[in-house]
């Protein structure tokens, strides 16, 4: 049984006019996507700005709820859930969030905030003191910096203060949420080999939300691509960088700088993503893609292209 499997989902936030807010039409940041994350695995959701990757997080973390469609953790149907076993499923679902200061009380002492969550769930089986300590150390910090602030901290050593609130309950699942886009590039890779260390220490899951598709190659087991609201391609990584399929997925790759000797062909799109309030009939990259033809007009459904990977486009 998988972790976590999200099962068509799909998100529309109306659009409302008019002294009475009338609903004039329904943006559809998230419109039937489904995957699942195994135990011990980095799932990443890749794609531009816009394409529902972060909204898609939100609604798995229960910070929006979803118009339809099912997420199930364990078993259980996350969006059905109220009391006691909501509280259980936020307690194994954790999150890292980009900006590490807008997550961070700036009010609160490093300390405190690690302490936060084991004070919020009550849990008495430890020492909060000393298991404040161990988890400051299990992300590389020193003791001392727990009497500091936030805002004393570099963004590499408040995010790891984040990672550390994150991980404090032991959860399953962490959602990362562009965990390192924020940092100075020397900072990135440390940052990357601790969520790796940690999830072979302590059996972690992740959900990776991200644009850059050099740390999907470094961290990732499995990788979806999406395009507006949609999964267009998903994939064992290894196989999706060395055989990918969709047009946008090569558009992706092919705006890697040094991927010029790449045996698969390189494509440009035209033009800017439509918007997700009137997206495209068909195909929604079909005004954009240099390959699209008559039968681009209906839409394409995610499918087996091989064993482990799994195409939406008319050409496979």
């Amino acid at each position: 049984m998988s972790l976590l499997d999200v099962r068509g989902l799909v998100k529309y936030f109306p659009v409302r006019k008019g002294v009475f807010g009338r609903v004039v039409g329904y943006v559809k940041a998230v419109d039937g996507v489904s995957f699942s994350i195994g135990e011990n695995e980095v799932f990443a959701l890749v794609g531009e700005s816009g394409s529902g990757k972060t909204t898609t997080a939100r609604c798995i973390l229960r910070l929006i709820e979803p118009t339809r469609g099912e997420i199930l953790f364990m078993g259980r149907d996350v969006t059905k859930l109220k009391g006691r076993e909501l509280k259980w499923y936020r307690r194994n679902v954790q999150a890292v969030f980009q900006n590490p200061f807008l997550s961070l009380n700036p009010r609160m002492k490093v300390k405190d905030l690690v302490a936060e969550p084991l004070k919020v769930y009550r849990d008495q089986a430890q020492d909060v003191e000393r298991a404040v300590e161990e988890h400051l150390e299990m992300v590389g910090l020193p003791r001392e910096v727990g009497e500091r602030y936030p805002l004393e901290l570099s963004g590499g050593q408040a995010q790891r203060v984040a990672i550390a609130k994150a991980i404090i309950l032991r959860p399953r699942l962490v959602v990362l949420d562009e965990p390192t886009s924020a940092l100075d590039v020397s900072v990135q890779a440390q940052i990357l080999n601790l969520f790796l260390d940690l999830k072979k220490e302590l059996k972690l899951s992740y959900l990776l939300i991200t644009h850059d598709l050099s740390v999907v190659k470094y961290v990732s087991d499995w990788v979806a691509v999406m395009y507006l609201g949609r999964i267009v391609e998903l994939a064992r990584t290894e196989e999706l960088f060395e055989n990918p399929l969709h047009p946008y997925t090569l558009a992706l790759l092919s705006s890697i700088p040094g991927t010029k000797k790449a045996k698969w062909k390189r494509i440009e799109l035209a033009g800017e993503p439509p918007s997700a309030l009137n997206p495209p009939k068909g195909c929604r990259l079909r005004p954009r893609c240099p390959l699209a033809f008559e039968k681009c007009h209906e839409e394409p459904q995610l499918v087996e292209y091989s064993k482990e990977h799994w195409v939406s486009c008319w050409l496979y």
